[in-house]
Formats: structure tokens, sequence, C-alpha cells
């Protein structure tokens, strides 16, 4: 490959790069969007069953997550029993499912709020929760990654139990994600102005934990998959360089950016809570 080649592959890995940063800063924008509804809910005194249901909410987030958790672990367990010390190499990714999923669950069987109702009832737009680009793009990764796992599955590139599990996985996080994402988006609106704010915290952080989770889920196979493509010594011909440099620059940017959104994910985790502080008196 001459000068000019090599300058083109170049170019090409960074260009491949940049969504997985346009990603990034993306969620990092995000982190803004957290702290005005974490501080609406601190210039208010929510009422007291405003106060309960943070505190109920609180509660089934973390127990669910535990039993993402133990499910993670009982995963671990199982490939422990059935692969001996092959199964080394998969016990961070079953963790990582078990715990992301609990996510999912959590905020897909939330307990709705027993406060009353606006009449009529009134209902905030999608928008108002988290921003269309990302909910968007969280959808196109899990379409490329089903994709790219069933077109690697059909070659006899992949044995059935890891195209099963790349597939099972973020296809279970989409239909979570989008049944939380539907409850968030058709729960009516609190009567008391004072929830209000309590309210739309509860469906920011649900909307962004959800789709954080599914984007993790299929960035993180996404990746591994282009990498294993992008390096297979078959898939290589002479003269022909650039289709594996692209797969290996996608396979890096989808593992770089799966990590990025996974980092923002924890600082999603924190429930929103209320000091109850008022700004009179």
């Amino acid at each position: 490959m001459g000068t000019v080649g090599r300058l083109i592959v170049v170019l090409l890995f960074i260009a491949v790069l940049v969504p997985g940063v346009l990603l990034a800063r993306a969620w990092g924008l995000a982190a803004g969007r957290r702290v005005v509804a974490g501080g609406a809910v601190e210039l208010v005194e929510p009422t007291a069953e405003g106060l309960r249901t943070l505190r109920r909410q609180a509660l089934h987030g973390r127990r669910v997550r535990r039993l993402g958790l133990l499910a993670g672990v009982a995963g671990v367990v199982a490939s422990v029993v059935m692969l001996a010390e092959e199964s080394i190499f998969l016990w961070v990714p079953i963790l990582v499912v078990g715990l992301l999923l609990g996510v999912l669950l959590a905020e897909a069987a939330r307990p709705r709020p027993r406060w009353k109702t606006a009449v009529p009832a009134r209902r905030p737009r999608r928008t108002e929760q988290i921003s269309p680009w990302l909910l968007w793009t969280a959808r196109v990764v899990v379409l490329v990654q089903l994709a790219v796992t069933v077109s690697l599955w059909r070659k006899d590139e992949l044995g059935d139990p890891v195209a099963l599990a790349a597939v099972a996985a973020p296809a279970t996080a989409w239909i979570l994600a989008e049944i939380a994402l539907l409850r968030a988006l058709l729960r009516p609106l609190p009567a008391d102005g004072a929830d209000v704010p309590v309210d739309e915290a509860l469906r920011t952080w649900t909307a962004h934990l959800v789709t954080a989770a599914t984007t993790v889920l299929a960035l993180l196979p996404l990746g591994a998959l282009l990498l294993r493509a992008g390096i297979d010594p078959d898939g290589v011909s002479e003269g022909y360089d650039f289709l594996p440099v692209a797969l290996v620059a996608g396979g890096f940017s989808a593992l770089a950016a799966g990590t990025a959104v996974a980092v923002f994910l924890v600082t999603w985790l924190r429930p929103v809570r209320s000091s109850a502080r008022a700004l009179a008196g």
C-alpha cells in the first residue's frame, strides 16, 4: 500500500471513530438535564405523597437492580459449571448483562405514583424527558448490532450459543426500554403543582437510564463483533485493506462509546432526592 493508501486508511479510521466521540459528548450534555431536573425538585416542597413516592421509587430500583446482580452471579456460576476454566472470560460480560437488565427491569416495572392525577389528564412530550437524538441512536445501534450478528451467524462465523446471546441481550433490553418509555410517556401529570417537578424528574431519570442501558448492551457486543470481523485473516484480501480497517475502527469506536455511556449511566443510578426545602421561609 502506497503513501496515499496509508493516508486514506488513517482518515477512514478517524472518520469511523467520530460517531462514538459525538455520542459520548451528547451523553455528557445530558448531564445538564439531570442537574436541572434534580434542582427543580430541590426548589419546591413536595406533598407528603410526593415524598413517599420518591422513597418508594428509590427502594424499588435498588431491590430490582440487586436481583439483576444476583442473576448475573447465577449466570457466572452456571458458566463455571458448564465450561469450567474456559468460562473465565465470560464472567465480566455475564455480570454486566445481569446488572443492565436489572436496571431496565426496574424502570419497566416501576410502581405507579399514588398521587391524584390532573383532570383532564395532561401528559408531557417525549422531548421534555430525553433528547430524541440519544433515543433514536439507541434504537439504531440495536438494529445494527442485530443485523451484524445475524449476518455473521449465517456465514457460520459465530457459534449458536454466542449468536443467541448476542441477539437475546440487546433485543430484551430494547423491549424493556420501550415498555418503560411508553409507561413514562402515558402516565398523567399529578394534580398538585408541588409534585410536578418530582414527576418530571422521575420520567427524566427513567428515560435516560433505559436508553443508556440499551445503548451499552448494543454497543459493547457490536464492538466485539466488528473487531472479530476486522481481524479475521480469512476476510482480508490482497490489495483491499480498507474494509478491515473500517471494521476495526468501528469496533474500537463502539467499545469506547459503550464504555463512555456506561460511565454516564452510573451517574444516573443515584435516585431522585428531595430535601423538602421550600424557598419561602
